[in-house]
C-alpha cells in the first residue's frame, strides 16, 4: 500500500476513535515513519507486531491519542526505552513544543531512531543507552511495554522533575503495580481509555 493510502487509512482510524484528523504536516511524517518503521522491522525486531493494520491501530493511533492527552505546559519528554519510537516518535510529530528525548539502549533500535529523526526532521535527540543514566530531569516521562516494567517506572521516578509527570501506557490490571513501583511521591489519575485499544489506558501521576 502506497505512502498515500497509509496516510488515509490512518485518518480513517483516527476519525473512527473519535479522534481529529492530523493536519497534511503530520499526515505525511507518519506515512513516512510507517515506511520507515516497515522497512527496518523486517531486518531489526522493532516490534512483533509486523501487519499494516497492526501497526496503524496498535502503534500509531494509541501514540496519537498520548500526545494528544498529554497536558499542556510540556516542553522537555523522555520516552523512556522508546523501541521502535512509541509514543516519543508521535509525540514529537503531534506536539511540537515539545522537546523529545528517545532513550533506547539497543544499538540496532537507536540507529532507527537515529533515521526517523533525521528523515521526518523531528525536534527530538537520541540518547543511546540506559534512560536511567541520565542527569537531566525532564517535565514528562512516558513508558510503553518496556521490559522489566515495574523496574523501569522505579528508574523513571527520579528522572521526572518536581511537578512534572509520568505518563504509562498499560491496562487497568497492571496499573497498581506500576504506581507502587513509582513509590508515594506521585498522585496518580484513574487512567483514561487509548484509542484503539480495548483494555489500553493512559494514566498520569504528578510528581509532588
Amino acid at each position: 500500500m502506497g505512502t498515500e493510502q497509509i496516510q488515509s487509512k490512518l485518518q480513517r482510524l483516527l476519525v473512527s476513535a473519535g479522534l481529529e484528523e492530523l493536519s497534511a504536516r503530520e499526515a505525511e511524517r507518519f506515512g513516512a515513519y510507517f515506511e520507515l518503521f516497515v522497512r527496518w522491522n523486517e531486518r531489526t525486531n522493532l516490534s512483533a507486531i509486523r501487519d499494516e493494520d497492526g501497526i496503524l491501530s496498535r502503534h500509531f493511533l494509541e501514540s496519537i491519542g498520548c500526545a494528544r492527552l498529554l497536558p499542556q505546559g510540556i516542553a522537555t519528554l523522555l520516552d523512556f526505552g522508546s523501541g521502535g519510537g512509541f509514543p516519543g516518535v508521535p509525540v514529537a510529530i503531534c506536539r511540537e513544543e515539545i522537546a523529545v528525548v528517545l532513550a533506547e539502549s539497543q544499538g540496532k533500535k537507536a540507529a532507527f531512531l537515529q533515521e526517523v529523526v533525521r528523515v521526518l526532521g523531528l525536534k527530538a535527540r537520541v540518547a543511546h543507552g540506559r534512560a536511567e543514566t541520565l542527569s537531566e530531569a525532564f517535565d514528562c516521562v512516558t513508558l510503553r511495554a518496556v521490559d522489566r516494567m515495574e523496574a523501569a517506572v522505579q528508574a523513571a521516578a527520579s528522572l521526572v522533575r518536581t511537578g512534572g509527570q509520568m505518563v504509562l501506557m498499560t491496562t487497568r490490571e497492571d496499573l497498581a503495580g506500576f504506581v507502587t513501583a513509582a513509590g508515594v511521591g506521585f498522585e496518580w489519575d484513574e487512567g483514561r481509555p487509548l484509542p484503539g485499544s480495548e483494555k489500553g489506558i493512559l494514566a498520569l501521576g504528578r510528581k509532588g
